[in-house]
């Protein structure tokens, strides 16, 4: 097994603390996202990763290979950028066999893997098209080729994806999580985009400010987030103060008996999707719609709440009240997950 583990890397750029002490582990061929908003630390993670640049302190290993202060050049990993970096003026076929000329390696054996790689991201027969023939998503394609031509030992990409519109985005998703699972790489994948993370991760990692919050299965950072932030930034929540009251929680628009807080204050957040509207009265939150948006796959349902804003979301097709109408809310049982008033 060649699991990649960092231990207590940080980085600093003169004054400013861009990496902190991140301690990882991440299991051989799996694929795990570094998911966060820009400036978050997580490209210079990456970087760190490539040997694009050296940590200002901590350990970087490959499985038993102490790789810190070892050169880019000399790991054996491939990397994919943002840009992807295709040389405009080389066909296809001469921007994916690049890598192995470098190598010295024979002229058949660089045409029999170009030939494989493209049958490998599904563009058979484009090995003699100029780069700017191709659409972005056959663009990106030609790019994750190329890194894997040389059998990388790790796989890295830097925001691969942001460039696409948004259709063709989440197709190259799916693509590029079918071709690492028959590859087996272990790949890690910089986003911030949410939906791009849960798709595609085995793990997800969220970062902010330069530290690492969680790192967990999707479902699990969904469902079990390790703080208010995670909640908020995996998927859409609501984040409602609440105060211990006898054996329940008092929050905006209402009560909630069976819930028992751990201190006097606390915060909960719950997922719209684990809220039902009820007829006014028969919920324990009461709350004012003031917004319908139907996005044809859900319904969501914004609402107010003695001014804190509330959004349900409901099944396609499903009725909902209209705008204005007086409403109750309940949460489904256990689905609130409580953070310390000071973690907001």
């Amino acid at each position: 097994m060649t699991d990649l583990v960092l231990s207590g890397v940080t980085k600093r750029f003169g004054a400013t603390l861009a990496v902190e002490a991140v301690d990882l582990a991440i299991p051989d061929g799996t694929l795990v996202c570094l998911l966060g908003p820009s400036g978050c630390g997580k490209t210079t993670l990456m970087r760190m990763i490539a040997g694009l640049e050296s940590p200002s302190s901590g350990e970087i290993r490959f499985g038993a290979e102490d790789i810190t202060r070892v050169p880019v050049h000399r790991r054996g990993f491939g990397m994919v950028f943002q840009s992807l970096a295709l040389f405009p003026h080389l066909s296809v076929g001469d921007n994916i066999a690049y890598p192995l000329r470098l190598r010295g390696e024979g002229r058949a054996a660089v045409e029999g893997r170009v030939r494989e790689l493209l049958d490998l991201v599904r563009l058979p027969g484009v090995e003699g098209r100029a780069i700017t023939q191709l659409s972005g998503g056959q663009r990106q394609r030609v790019a994750i080729a190329r890194a894997l031509a040389v059998a990388p030992r790790l796989f890295l990409l830097d925001e691969p994806l942001s460039a696409l519109d948004a259709k063709l985005r989440e197709a190259m998703q799916v693509e590029l999580k079918l071709l690492q699972q028959r590859l087996g790489i272990t790949t890690i994948v910089v986003t911030h985009d949410q939906r791009e993370a849960m798709t595609m991760a085995d793990r997800v990692v969220v970062m902010q400010s330069g530290r690492v919050l969680q790192m967990d299965r999707p479902i699990d950072v969904y469902r079990r987030p390790a703080t208010p932030f995670v909640a908020d930034f995996l998927g859409q929540t609501n984040l409602l103060a609440a105060r211990r009251e006898g054996g329940g929680a008092r929050l905006a628009g209402g009560f909630l008996s069976d819930l028992a807080l751990p201190a006097p204050q606390a915060l909960l957040s719950i997922r719209p999707e684990d809220l039902s509207i009820l007829p006014d009265g028969e919920g324990p939150i009461a709350a004012d719609v003031e917004f319908v948006r139907d996005m044809g796959s859900a319904v969501e349902v914004f609402l107010q709440a003695e001014g804190t804003r509330i959004v349900v979301h409901r099944e396609a097709g499903a009725a909902v009240p209209p705008v204005g109408a007086r409403v109750s809310l309940a949460p489904r049982p256990g689905a609130a997950t409580i953070f310390p008033a000071e973690a907001a």
